[in-house]
């Protein structure tokens, strides 16, 4: 009996873990997100129950309690429950959440870490988030919104740091994001970049400023799973990425 949450990356198989891939080859049973690539879920062992538990962005086919549920009734049945995530489990994966379920089960786990799309997206398309002559601070934040539509965002106090300014599932609130940072006094020419399916062979890059970055979505049609990175670091997109897509 035991449930293994293990962070499959942002999409692209080889970025998996080792450790991560040989846990997946023990599972009995398999909880699976969307945004886990179909290659990774090739590697789930023919033997495994595999359950698609969903996720898309404000679309949850299967609740977070029934997730919880799921977890712990398979694991009570004495089998290896494993629940792949994208990205990392405690990144924006609501891993702490599940853990909690677990615990307050007396379930026992274990959490294998994996490669956020935060730094994936960075890495794939030539933007380092911290450079030395650039900026010395990362700031990790959610662009979903609330239930009044508007994203929980402290654009004042981020606009004053001057630092590398990474946004997940923002693409829904973009425009209010842009507007709210552009409203708190942040320089609108600031370079500014989206990275859609980061890592995989269909991912595209976008780079322009922070007065047009929401019209450049708009105008290419961005959709999910992307991030949004704000800063003077993503001036060096053209001249560092070296991706092979």
């Amino acid at each position: 009996m035991k449930v293994t949450l293990i962070g499959a990356g942002p999409g692209d198989a080889e970025l998996m873990t080792i450790k991560g891939l040989n846990r997946l080859k023990q599972a009995d049973v398999v909880l699976y997100d969307r945004l886990v690539g179909e290659d990774i879920i090739s590697m789930i062992p023919d033997t495994a129950e595999k359950i698609c538990v969903g996720k898309h962005a404000s679309r949850h086919p299967v609740s977070q309690d029934e997730i919880g549920h799921l977890l712990v009734s398979k694991a009570k049945q004495g089998l290896h429950v494993v629940r792949l995530k994208g990205g990392d489990p405690f990144v924006f994966g609501r891993g702490g959440e599940e853990i909690e379920y677990l615990c307050n089960n007396n379930i026992p786990f274990e959490v294998i870490p994996g490669v956020s799309s935060v730094t994936a997206a960075g890495v794939y398309a030539g933007i380092p988030l911290t450079h030395r002559d650039y900026s010395s601070s990362l700031h990790i934040i959610t662009g979903h919104a609330k239930k009044n539509g508007q994203p929980d965002i402290d654009f004042k106090s981020l606009a004053g740091l001057n630092g590398t300014i990474i946004i997940l599932m923002g693409i829904a609130t973009l425009e209010n994001i842009c507007t709210g940072f552009i409203e708190a006094g942040m320089n609108k020419q600031i370079p500014a970049a989206i990275i859609e399916n980061a890592s995989l062979k269909t991912q595209r890059k976008f780079v322009g400023t922070l007065e047009t970055l929401f019209e450049l979505s708009q105008q290419n049609h961005v959709v999910p799973p992307s991030v949004v990175i704000i800063g003077t670091v993503c001036a060096l997109s053209d001249k560092l990425d070296t991706t092979p897509y």
